[in-house]
């Protein structure tokens, strides 16, 4: 007959864990003998092995009584019932060490997929990373507030870029981070995004419902101007001109349409 300690010595595990089976009813607690120690036989031996063999195999302990009582068919079968929760969970885990990995990158926080592959490309077209901050957090903002649209936004953004005057655009916006006030380049941006505003307008893209209130087109706005010591120069400037507004563009003057604007 064996000790508690040598029944667990034999199975492979700790004394904890045979006095843990036993609380649970896995494994029958034997009665005390004379001298009041409780003694295990290789029965015992043998069914803890197999409780730890089942446990190791990753069988949750609460099937395990299921397990060990079946007859083959239905030991098969839950096993393959078992097998197939696992997969679902390391599924899962995988996905949840993705988007741990995708978190780590910084942008995946608050931003859907579609938005970091557009901030991405921005990178490889050479836009300083300090403006691609700045743009980020306001795609935070507008990503939260038409969730079910941004993919489509987005897409629209990827096409613009397509478009050299875009390109060119992003890099002006870039470095004007470091210009100087009175930079005369801040002309040539307002020049661009006019031509740009003016292809909107005739391509009915201005004016459109965007599922954006006026209030938060207002905040995006402010914290644009608030970004940038040019900003407010080039919003007056493009004012100046019959155009106002940054996120959404407003009052656009009829004698612009289908004119043919200088080259920047």
């Amino acid at each position: 007959m064996l000790t508690i300690s040598q029944l667990a010595a034999y199975a492979g595990v700790t004394v904890r864990a045979v006095r843990h089976y036993h609380r649970i009813g896995l494994l029958p607690e034997p009665e005390r003998d004379r001298s009041g120690y409780r003694t295990y036989d290789a029965a015992a031996v043998v069914r803890l092995i197999r409780i730890r063999t089942l446990a190791d195999a990753g069988v949750p302990l609460a099937r395990v009584q299921e397990l060990l009582a079946a007859g083959p068919e239905e030991f098969a079968g839950g096993v393959q019932e078992i097998d197939k929760a696992l997969r679902a969970e390391i599924r899962r885990l995988q996905d949840t060490r993705s988007r741990l990995a995708r978190l780590a990158a910084g942008e995946h926080l608050a931003l859907p997929q579609s938005v970091v592959d557009y901030l991405d490309r921005l990178r490889g077209l050479g836009v300083e990373e300090r403006y691609i901050e700045m743009e980020r957090d306001a795609w935070i903002m507008i990503a939260a507030q038409v969730p079910h649209s941004i993919d489509s936004v987005i897409a629209k953004k990827h096409e613009e870029l397509d478009d050299p005057d875009m390109v060119k655009l992003y890099s002006l916006l870039s470095g004007a981070l470091d210009w100087p006030a009175d930079d005369p380049r801040i002309v040539e941006v307002a020049d661009i995004m006019e031509r740009l505003m003016v292809r909107a307008v005739e391509a009915g893209e201005v004016g459109a419902d965007d599922g954006i209130d006026d209030q938060f087109v207002d905040l995006l706005d402010s914290t644009m101007v608030e970004s940038s010591r040019h900003a407010a120069r080039l919003l007056a400037i493009l004012e100046e001109r019959g155009w106002r507004g940054w996120t959404r563009i407003e009052r656009v003057p009829a004698e612009k349409l289908n004119t043919e604007l200088p080259p920047s």
